[in-house]
């Protein structure tokens, strides 16, 4: 692969900024139109090699934050962190050396050593040293490791897993289930409990040692090649007082073939386990024999990465905020990936989210003046947990009470025309039928998630803000292609997931059909105007899980 060169028109416009020449891609000459030829000059430059991946804190990845910010200054976004385009987000790095570590299991018929990153992959969150041993911690069986009791439902009921390892396997209860009750963990829909950060959580908080995850492609929605690949290397995570102590010291996924030699040693059978597993009343089932022993040596290391922040302050409310946001980092460079090409470019995921969000800017900038200001975001460490929304969540410049609505964009794919758009998760809020309004008026519809079971909802920065009961939303491209319907639009994303997600695949086509992209955007623009031009304070839908903390949300607006 060779590094993107700077146009002669991009080149020309950095210098009129006073920008000194840079190994960096220069900024392109756009206009305030909604145009497929602005995007893909966007993207060309944010996912090039000169980026290296964008990996937080890296030299080449934080050039792609200030990248970004430099944009927004070109358009005319002014700075959102009190004269400033960033907001610091200090976290720690924490990479496994594999060559030093060691991670097997003890069972009745000899040692199991499944081979790292290919067959298990694991870590430690803890950093108040660099060396985490677990020493014989035996093995327990807890299904889903899920506690629930608005649905009646305790994985860890009548065990004890103080030091010992819990096997959990992916997703809900029930989520297999051909006919699934919708009112059981959602049915079809995951639910938080389905993903794992729900489960190293829960692991947590009953004392486990260590916590293992069965993957399995269906349920988990993507293959081995991304828990390998998003797993290995360093591994992000916020600062905290106690320096992660408070985590489960073993986090690990291992393989299907692995999981299903470990419980035939122990006179198990996996799918019999499984189905178990799925039954109310399902009790945890300690693994005979069976110990797991790990040497996690890490290399530790602090990083001040940054979240790209700009502001259109509004007119009449500009203590109200309607939030843009997208991801700019990715995977950076994995020396170990298999080809010639180590580079995780992300021209999807998520170039194409942040071009997108930086149309939207130059679009709002030329608009008359919004009533309430309209923030552009872009966070960083997302790859490694949602951590740069997380963090801004947590350390808001302007206040959750006051953040209107908060619309994301994670990886759209560039299709072609579509009869609709999509989102991530079940109906949640009101802010989807702002989104279907806005179709209408392009003679489109807004189409639930085809794939709810996925777990979409969970895993895309706004999550970082529902949790804090801030109205939030990930639209995502249409299903319904014009050109060959729901058959082909679904090929598309299987085609992307297997291919290119997570992968050095991900790169840059100049031939992309950009007329879906082109139109996704027009209509969160006319979304955003809506919404910035108004009083309405969007909510969640009345039987969603953040209602309760949205409504804490709303008395400390008034």
């Amino acid at each position: 692969m060779r590094l993107v060169r700077v146009a002669a028109a991009a080149f020309t416009a950095s210098l009129f900024l006073g920008a000194a020449p840079s190994p960096y891609p220069g900024h392109p000459v756009t206009s305030p139109e909604i145009k497929a030829v602005d995007i893909l000059a966007r993207d060309k430059a944010i996912s090039s090699d000169a980026f290296e991946g964008r990996g937080p804190g890296t030299k080449n990845g934080e050039a792609a934050a200030q990248w970004l910010a430099d944009e927004l200054k070109r358009m005319g976004v002014k700075p959102g962190n009190h004269g400033s385009y960033f907001q610091k987000v200090p976290s720690i790095v924490i990479a496994l050396d594999a060559a030093r570590s060691h991670f097997s299991f003890d069972t009745a018929k000899g040692p199991l050593t499944p081979k790292f990153p290919d067959e298990a992959v694991y870590w430690t969150p803890h950093y108040a040293t660099n060396e985490v041993k677990v020493t014989k911690s035996p093995l327990v069986f807890v299904g889903y490791g899920v506690v629930a009791p608005e649905y009646g439902w305790n994985d860890y009921k009548g065990v004890d897993v103080k030091g010992k390892t819990v096997v959990i396997l992916v997703n809900d209860p029930g989520n297999e289930d051909p006919h699934p009750d919708p009112k059981f963990f959602k049915g079809k829909a995951m639910t938080y409990y389905g993903r794992w950060t729900y489960k190293y959580e829960e692991a947590a908080r009953q004392g486990a040692a260590a916590a293992i995850i069965v993957h399995e492609t269906i349920p988990a929605a993507y293959g081995w090649q991304v828990v390998r690949n998003s797993n290995t290397g360093n591994m992000s995570w916020l600062e905290t007082k106690d320096k992660n102590a408070s985590k489960v010291p073993v986090h690990g996924w291992i393989t299907l073939d692995t999981a299903k030699d470990l419980f035939k040693r122990a006179g198990m059978d996996y799918e019999q386990m499984k189905a178990e597993a799925n039954k109310r009343g399902f009790h945890a089932v300690a693994m005979p024999g069976e110990t797991l022993t790990v040497d996690a040596v890490s290399h530790i290391s602090h990083l001040v990465t940054r979240n790209v922040v700009g502001i259109i302050p509004g007119t009449k409310h500009p203590d109200d905020v309607i939030m843009y946001s997208a991801h700019w980092d990715h995977l950076g460079i994995k020396p170990d990936v298999a080809g010639p090409d180590k580079i995780y470019n992300g021209a999807i995921d998520n170039g194409m989210g942040d071009s997108m969000i930086s149309e939207l800017a130059e679009a709002f900038v030329h608009d008359p003046a919004p009533q309430r200001s309209i923030a552009i975001c872009f966070w960083t460490l997302e790859e490694q947990g949602l951590l740069g929304s997380e963090y801004f969540a947590e350390h808001p410049i302007w206040p959750l009470s006051h953040i209107v609505a908060e619309i994301n964009l994670d990886a759209d794919l560039p299709v072609g025309p579509t009869h609709d758009m999509t989102y991530r998760g079940a109906p949640e809020s009101q802010l989807e039928g702002y989104l279907a309004a806005a179709l209408k008026t392009q003679g489109r519809v807004l189409t639930a998630d085809p794939e709810p079971e996925k777990g979409g909802f969970f895993r895309s920065d706004h999550f970082s803000f529902a949790q804090f009961g801030v109205p939030a939303i990930t639209p995502d491209s249409g299903i319904d292609l014009v050109n060959g319907g729901i058959k082909a639009g679904m090929a598309a994303r299987d085609y992307y997931r297997i291919h290119h997600y997570h992968q050095p695949s991900d790169e840059f086509d100049p031939n992309w059909n950009m007329a879906n992209i082109v139109e996704d955007i027009q209509a969160l623009h006319i979304m955003g105007e809506k919404l910035a031009n108004s009083d309405v304070w969007p909510d969640w839908d009345a039987d969603s899980e953040f209602r309760a903390v949205h409504e804490k949300l709303v008395a400390g607006r008034h």
